[in-house]
């Protein structure tokens, strides 16, 4: 397991440079929704998600594929994009949808900050879906390893910043040591002062509030789920896998 002084956070996916991955794992937080869909997605039998930044690139994926291989998925701040099979909740991802298919996925903060993690040793998706998986993985590195919070539009989203923490606070037994990096000692005060209470804190988030309007009144319970799924997203050559598997 990596030192916890080797552990960092950062808020946002505009909060770190490319170059700064190199040489360590990363593992992108997204909790609302992009995480949670992308790990429900594996556990029902999704055979692979290629993320992409942008609505033209997932084009030119589509344009390269058999219609009946794959589907188009993702949202655009909430909402499904028009003309895509399925958006970003992850109630939508069920085994009958999505076995055996290669999802083309394209979200506002999530995807972004995978594309953007592309130098690292290793890049999972993490959420509270799959925390212990998480975990299981951190526990067998030795290298750096960078939280990346997608956050949103910039900020920081209390959301992905309680998920890192509860990873740290995990790694740590609960006793943060004082040679923790700063962003390690926010995201674990974070966690010590609303992890009791997930949901709650999380349905009072910033994010929570611009998606009731737009999402299904039960996603915001469902991502707050923890060890639901043993699995592991992770990349390989720009597509996500399960690693557990």
């Amino acid at each position: 397991m990596p030192e916890i002084n080797y552990i960092d956070v950062f808020f946002s996916l505009q909060s770190f440079q490319e170059e700064e991955l190199r040489g360590k794992s990363a593992v992108i937080i997204d909790v609302l929704r992009a995480s949670s869909s992308i790990t429900a997605a594996i556990h029902n039998g999704a055979k692979k998600i290629i993320p992409v930044a942008d609505m033209s690139d997932a084009m030119k994926i589509a344009t390269t594929m058999d219609q009946k291989d794959y589907l188009l998925c993702g949202e655009k701040n909430g909402t499904k994009i028009e003309g895509y099979h399925l958006g970003n909740s992850p109630a939508e991802y069920q085994p009958e949808v999505v076995k055996d298919k290669t999802l083309i996925f394209n979200t506002t903060n999530g995807t972004k900050a995978i594309k953007k993690a592309s130098l690292a040793n290793e890049v999972y998706v993490g959420t509270f879906l799959n925390q212990q998986t998480i975990l299981n993985a951190l526990n067998e590195h030795d290298d750096e390893v960078v939280l990346i919070c997608s956050g949103w539009q910039g900020r920081l989203a209390i959301e992905d910043t309680l998920f890192a923490g509860s990873l740290i606070h995990q790694l740590t037994g609960g006793n943060l040591p004082d040679s923790a990096k700063d962003g390690a000692k926010v995201a674990f005060g974070l966690f010590e002062k609303y992890g009791d209470d997930l949901e709650g804190a999380i349905s009072q988030s910033d994010h929570a509030k611009r998606l009731a309007e737009v999402v299904p009144n039960d996603d915001i319970a469902f991502c707050c789920k923890v060890n639901e799924f043993d699995v592991l997203p992770g990349m390989r050559d720009g597509i996500l896998t399960n690693l557990n598997g």
